[in-house]
């Protein structure tokens, strides 16, 4: 039983590492956009040092989240994701029930 526990947690830890890394990319986008417009309208100012800065530990943040992901990547077993039921066995119900329906 602890197997089947740890994969789960293992699971988990990979679903939550992968919403920081969409949230580190959204805050590399924000601070990028926002040097830029800082850049424009300041160059050189306070406000757009502090957002490079911020747009550089976002980028850093993103890439340490990234390379986790790839060391932490998913081993395929084989088996679907989900625990779907046999397709064969809905399509022969149906088959059936049309017969019947007819008749």
């Amino acid at each position: 039983m602890a197997p089947k526990i740890e994969r789960i947690e293992f699971l988990r830890a990979v679903r939550q590492l992968r919403r920081v890394r969409s949230f580190y990319a959204a805050g590399v986008l924000l601070w990028a956009g926002s040097a830029v417009w800082s850049g424009r309208q300041a160059p050189g100012s306070r406000e757009m040092w502090v957002s490079v800065l911020l747009l550089a530990v976002f980028t850093a943040l993103l890439a340490t989240a990234g390379l986790s992901l790839r060391r932490l990547a998913v081993p395929a077993t084989g088996r679907p994701a989900h625990h779907a039921a046999p397709h064969q066995a809905t399509g022969s119900r149906h088959a059936s029930s049309q017969t019947h329906a007819h008749a």
